[in-house]
């Protein structure tokens, strides 16, 4: 089985990549921070990111999804963000890093679970607020250079879905993961 990380910074195009791929019959496996925030906020708290508590329960939700996907028979998976996002999360917040994350990171990696290429949407210029993503573009740049240096750092290598129409995006993703040994 061979699982695949879809990251980027916010607003980047990853959900419209990734709803084509589903629809295309790849298997995704949906990101935790949107999930953890809705529902903190649905239980009234309305900046849930400001807790450090937040990485914990994005790291706990992740490693359950990604367990429970393990079950399932699909030769390609493809991951809406990683524990590694999450680290690069906790290192953008300036939150520490969990014994959580830190244990999730270390099985992630002896585990060999995700690809080491990692699909990495390229900004598209201009970011659009929405009531998870309170985010300027200046900020979504600082946060993509986190991304990819948290990446950098555990040994990933971003491979640049560069900015355009979702189909030649999707189409770059596709002749990725199809060349892979």
């Amino acid at each position: 089985m061979k699982r695949y990380i879809l990251t980027g910074s916010p607003g980047a195009g990853k959900t419209a990549i990734l709803r084509w791929l589903e629809h295309d019959g790849y298997t995704v496996v949906e990101e935790a921070a949107t999930d953890v925030i809705a529902l903190r906020q649905a239980q009234g708290e309305p900046a849930p990111w400001t807790n450090p508590s937040f990485v914990d329960a994005i790291t706990d939700l992740q490693r359950r999804r990604q367990e429970q996907a393990a079950s399932l028979q699909d030769e390609v998976q493809i991951y809406d963000r990683s524990p590694v996002c999450t680290y690069a999360l906790a290192r953008y917040l300036g939150h520490p890093v969990s014994s959580a994350l830190a244990c999730e990171l270390e099985r992630i990696q002896a585990g060999d679970i995700y690809d080491k290429k990692v699909l990495f949407v390229q900004n598209l210029g201009f970011v659009v607020r929405t009531d998870a993503r309170l985010i300027t573009f200046e900020e979504a740049l600082r946060f993509e250079q986190v991304h990819r240096d948290a990446y950098a750092s555990l040994g990933y290598e971003c491979v640049s879905i560069a900015p355009g129409p979702p189909s030649e995006r999707v189409a770059a993703v596709k002749k990725r993961i199809e060349a892979a040994p």
